[in-house]
């Protein structure tokens, strides 16, 4: 008979309205000097420091019966008084981030994070524990639960008692509350399920056959013999919303967050750009379940959620899961080939466009991912390069070299497969993960080719990558032009807010900064003309590089005057097509590839 656990939440919509959840933390044989208690500062997957304490806004401690005294010690941590028995915690929490990330919670629905609302108990992280959900006490009639937090009594889709083994696996299950649409599909034989909060009209059907076939390509990347997945069930679950973006992975389940009209609809034909665009979010955290929630840096191998987790290899864990992330859509034939170039193209586009490339490089962006790629300001474009973004054409660039020089017999999959045998498919077990210095000795071991020489260009250092010639040799042409028809630029990025044109970024060396423009000032006239986003462009137009302008601008509340000489156009714009007469070998190199194998 299994022993009754002596770790015990229970968590409530105590308040819709006001956002607020009512949480009980019960904790039997607490430390007799003075048990500790604490929120994480973090959450894992997004890599910022959030102090989710600051959230809570009462807390009442209990020692049997007797209320006793509770100390707060740090920003996140609380001790209790001495004292022996059950200790009796309850508290409140604020939820009103409707992100992926938190806790939000109004009269349509609630969703939660572990990290956001469950305290840890300080020495016992290790421990299992209950977990009762509640329904709120009024307004939520026909609510039901979508979370992969396995279940202790409580029936499916239902309210009640769940259970976890120890606070990692709690922290690894979020919670959705509410009225929800929900579809199951299977792939490689495991239940999948979406669930769907908002208002919405998709095409369950359509989303289902897409996302099974996905899913289906991914299980098969990693166990290409046993097409085993490393879960029993998994849930996509879904916010949809007028406009947002985001997703965050856990080990069995996925929290989305979409706009509405990215969900397909009855009769909608094609791939539309903003569908494709959330099959590859869902792409994205999925391919996580094996690439960083089991396969991960040796650095994440144990979080430690009180501070920042530093590991340079970012560009692997997020840059190849972004590259993986549409590779895995026209692989499975749910994009053709032009979508998933076009897609590429906008990539290649983006990163060529950030002067940030060229002062960070991937393995510096990883590491001070915790005070600059999460806290971007108006200088960010000329100090920081996405890991994720350049991290995905490190990969496609590793994967093209890879299959060059072993003439087609090894890729980056085989590099992605032994990295699942030795770091992932055990990990429970063994709790370790990759190096730091572990990824070229494994990318030797997996495929024959040294990478060393490619790593210390293109991701410990800051050269441009090679993308012409490594797409030359899979047929792929490389086009790349300036944008707006070649004309001049001021060298800045431009908003309006309220009324006003404002820079947001003056990009280093261009010519606005060179000028003595700033971001944050607000341009009103051009060579003595009020201007608009609309009207400077087709101002510029009229003029060629080197050519001077004067600009007013206000910086604050003061009137400024510059001349401005303009250069050439800077907005970089990528093409990549199909060079329609490669030879047999490189088209079936092209075809290996990218899946297509008719």
């Amino acid at each position: 008979m299994s022993q009754p656990n002596r770790i015990r939440y229970r968590i409530v919509p105590i308040d819709p309205a006001a956002h607020l959840f009512e949480i009980g933390l019960e904790i039997d044989d607490p430390d007799p000097g003075g048990q500790q208690v604490s929120l994480p500062a973090w959450i894992p997957g997004s890599y910022m420091i959030r102090e989710f304490a600051r959230h809570v806004i009462a807390i009442d401690a209990r020692l049997g019966s007797r209320r006793i005294a509770l100390e707060k010690i740090d920003k996140h941590t609380w001790r209790a008084g001495p004292g022996s028995g059950t200790l009796r915690l309850t508290y409140r929490v604020y939820a009103w981030d409707l992100s992926v990330r938190a806790a939000h919670l109004d009269s349509t629905h609630a969703f939660f994070n572990a990290t956001s609302v469950f305290m840890r108990v300080a020495g016992r992280e290790h421990e299992p524990c209950a977990v009762t959900l509640s329904a709120p006490r009024s307004g939520g009639d026909g609510w039901r639960v979508a979370t992969t937090l396995p279940r202790a009594g409580a029936r499916a889709w239902g309210f009640g008692s769940y259970q976890a083994r120890d606070y990692d696996e709690l922290a690894d299950h979020p919670v959705e509350m509410g009225t929800f649409s929900q579809a199951r599909f299977e792939a490689a034989g495991i239940p999948h399920d979406i669930v769907i909060s908002g208002r919405h009209d998709t095409d369950l059907e359509r989303l289902k056959k897409d996302l099974a076939a996905i899913c289906e390509a991914q299980i098969r990347l990693f166990e290409p013999r046993t097409a085993q997945a490393p879960f029993e069930r998994y849930l996509f679950m879904t916010m949809a919303v007028g406009d947002g973006y985001g997703g965050l992975e856990h080990r069995s389940s996925t929290a989305l967050l979409c706009a509405r009209n990215d969900l397909p609809h009855v009769g909608m034909a094609g791939v539309p750009e903003g569908y494709r665009t959330f099959l590859g979010l869902a792409s994205h955290e999925y391919f996580h379940s094996w690439h960083v929630k089991r396969i991960k840096p040796a650095a994440f191998a144990r979080y430690d959620l009180d501070r920042e987790n530093y590991t340079r290899l970012l560009w692997i864990f997020e840059g190849f899961t972004s590259y993986y992330d549409d590779l895995m859509l026209v692989r499975s034939g749910v994009i053709g080939v032009a979508d998933y170039l076009k897609a590429l193209s906008a990539t290649v586009t983006s990163v060529l466009r950030g002067p940030g490339r060229l002062s960070q490089s991937v393995a510096e962006s990883s590491f001070d991912a915790w005070i600059k790629y999460y806290r971007q300001d108006e200088n960010s474009p000329n100090a920081v390069v996405s890991y994720y973004a350049k991290g995905a054409l490190v990969a496609l660039c590793l994967d093209l070299e890879i299959r060059t020089r072993s003439a087609g017999r090894r890729s980056l999959d085989d590099v992605l497969r032994l990295m699942w045998r030795r770091y992932g498919r055990q990990f429970d077990q063994q709790r370790c993960g990759l190096p730091e210095d572990g990824f070229a000795p494994l990318a030797l071991e997996a495929t024959g080719v040294a990478v060393d020489d490619a790593l210390a260009r293109w991701v410990q250092g800051t050269d441009e990558l090679p993308l012409a010639d490594q797409l030359r040799t899979v047929g792929v042409d490389f086009l790349l032009k300036q944008a707006d028809d070649e004309a001049p630029s001021l060298g800045v990025r431009l908003a309006t807010r309220q009324g006003d044109l404002t820079i947001t970024t003056a990009l280093a060396g261009r010519a606005a900064m060179r000028a003595g423009l700033s971001s944050g000032d607000v341009i009103v006239a051009v060579d003595g003309l009020r201007v608009d986003e609309r009207s400077l462009k087709a101002l510029l137009a009229r003029r060629k590089a080197g050519d001077r302008v004067t600009v007013h601008a206000f910086r604050r509340d003061e009137l400024l005057q510059v001349d401005v000489r303009l250069a050439a156009g800077d907005a970089t714009e990528c093409t990549l097509s199909l060079d329609e007469h490669a030879a047999d070998g490189i088209r079936r190199q092209r075809n290996h590839w990218l899946g297509q194998h008719a």
